[in-house]
């Protein structure tokens, strides 16, 4: 029988001051609660552990967009199945701001207001967004129980490097009470080579690794991640694209984006 005793919260606390987590810190999350196992208390027990490592001069950051289309209320969308049971618990929680907008994060703590002040971000990940404001602040990423293919830094360094491909996107807010559809496009694409982030991070020494609760475990900063992508982008502005041929839909479509503007090809 697998073992199911919950991890106390001061053990996760333990682990991810052992992993390099810092007081004061700013922490952007990615988690799989699925991966991290049983935790005392839930995954708001999680979170608390989350909340006792930074202490009180810390400010704690997580995904909280939605699925769907429909209009974006901080006060009532549930999050995006796809971020889990965490993101999900997190911006209900007391003291807790989240954006007002589709392409939310939530947060808490003393740089929570500078993290989630900018209006819309279009793409979602450019500078003056959440994860911009992150990389501003010099703040640590954590991945617990995921890889860097669940990793939006990597998408403001997209930006920054000057990848060409744009999907096209769309989300809904109210103007004057009125549902309003603004389409948008976005450098994504299926973010499986992403994964090749994680090797560039290691071999540099930028990335610590371990586990919390059950969960493999990876703390850098955002700066690391963006100044390990740079220089790839500047040799492939497309290397995050599965080829064509290896039949990826999503990689395909952003191929496709290339083609409508005339810039298919190796744009280094």
């Amino acid at each position: 029988m697998p073992d199911v005793t919950p991890t106390p919260r001061a053990r996760i606390a333990q682990q991810l001051r052992d992993l390099g987590v810092e007081a004061g810190a700013v922490l952007l999350v990615h988690t799989s609660f699925r991966a991290v196992g049983p935790v005392e208390g839930g995954p708001c027990g999680l979170i608390d552990a989350l909340t006792d490592t930074l202490g009180p001069e810390g400010t704690l950051v997580m995904p909280s967009w939605l699925d769907g289309d429909s209009p974006f209320d901080p006060m009532n969308s549930e999050t995006s199945r796809s971020l889990g049971a965490v993101a999900a618990a997190f911006w209900r929680l007391p003291d807790v701001r989240r954006s007002d907008h589709p392409n939310a994060f939530a947060a808490r703590g003393p740089a929570a207001e500078r993290i989630l002040r900018d209006p819309l971000p279009l793409p979602p990940h450019i500078p003056e967004s959440p994860v911009g404001r992150v990389h501003e602040l010099d703040g640590q990423v954590l991945f617990l129980g995921v890889n860097h293919d669940a990793d939006t830094t990597i998408h403001l360094a997209e930006i920054l490097g000057g990848a060409p491909y744009r999907i096209t996107k769309h989300c809904t807010i109210l103007r004057e009470g009125v549902p309003t559809r603004i389409e948008y496009g976005e450098n994504d694409h299926c973010c499986e080579r992403f994964r090749f982030v994680d090797d560039w991070l290691r071999v540099a020494g930028l990335q610590a690794e371990g586990v919390v609760g059950r969960a493999a475990a990876r703390l850098t900063r955002s700066r690391a991640i963006v100044n390990s992508v740079l220089p790839h982008l500047r040799e492939d502005r497309l290397v995050f694209l599965h080829p064509v041929e290896a039949g990826c839909a999503e990689c395909n479509e952003a191929w496709s984006s290339l083609d409508t503007a005339g810039t298919r090809g190796n744009e280094a």
